[in-house]
């Protein structure tokens, strides 16, 4: 099996993703499987942990696309753990300064370069190789998505090793003072120029989450370039309504008659 590594993410446009909240290797499987970039393990906000973790990632791998994880926090031991699971990336969330970017970066990268311990007992047969140098090559995506943050993020964006700025639509508009995924404020959008902006000023990728390919297909236009398209508990619950709601349609039409 081919193995996809995050280097592979852009070799096509924009790297287009789909989130996994549902801790199940099957699930995953299948939206491997979808035909999407990457496929993003939420331990945030998810119910993937640690005993499903490896499954989870082993699942994503098989269905042919890259697998990175969001952590729980900005801590360097829940980093070193995703990543020695076999994560091609993490994306790391609420990174408000730049001593915070700093030490998630550190976390992902062996000495001399960063304070990642030693210890790929998944990963090196992910990536086929032990050799640090190479399992470095990870990806860094630090999520800015509060005002602290936003503040601060020039410096955040100038963070040596740092590979990209994710936004969190919802995180960031509770932060704006806005109600939740506020895509069309003004405030939302002048937030969303600036982190844009500082990600071509220091050559990162930028990225964002969306709930739907129509939302996607407008950050993708407006030049982010890791797109996340879709939930898959979202999906699930949204298709599952609307079958329910066409027969339940007949129903009514037989009561009717």
């Amino acid at each position: 099996m081919q193995r996809l590594s995050w280097d592979d993410a852009f070799a096509n446009g924009p790297a287009l993703g789909l989130w996994c909240s549902v801790g199940d290797p099957l699930l995953a499987e299948a939206l491997g499987a979808s035909g999407a970039t990457y496929v993003c393990v939420d331990m945030q906000h998810g119910a993937a942990h640690d005993g499903n973790l490896v499954s989870m990632l082993q699942a994503v791998a098989v269905g042919g696309a890259i697998p990175i994880v969001r952590v729980v926090e900005n801590d360097p031991g829940l980093i070193m753990k995703a990543l020695d699971a076999g994560a091609s990336g993490v994306v790391v969330p609420l990174v408000e300064t730049a001593a915070e970017a700093v030490r998630a970066v550190a976390a992902c990268r062996f000495p001399p370069y960063g304070t990642r311990s030693y210890g790929p007992f998944r990963a090196a047969m992910h990536a086929g190789t032990s050799d640090p140098t190479e399992l470095s090559r990870v990806a860094c995506i630090a999520m800015v998505e509060t005002r602290a943050g936003l503040d601060n993020l020039d410096e955040i964006a100038a963070t040596d090793g740092l590979t990209g700025i994710y936004v969190g639509p919802s995180d960031l508009s509770l932060g704006l003072g806005l109600a939740p995924a506020s895509y069309d404020a003004p405030e939302f959008i002048a937030a969303l120029d600036a982190i844009q902006a500082a990600c071509t000023r220091y050559k990162l990728v930028s990225g964002i989450h969306c709930y739907e390919g129509t939302t996607a297909s407008r950050y993708i236009k407006d030049g982010f370039g890791m797109v996340t398209v879709a939930v898959e508990m979202r999906l699930l619950r949204a298709a599952l309504a609307t079958e329910l709601g066409l027969a339940r349609d007949a129903v009514a039409a037989l009561d009717a008659g």
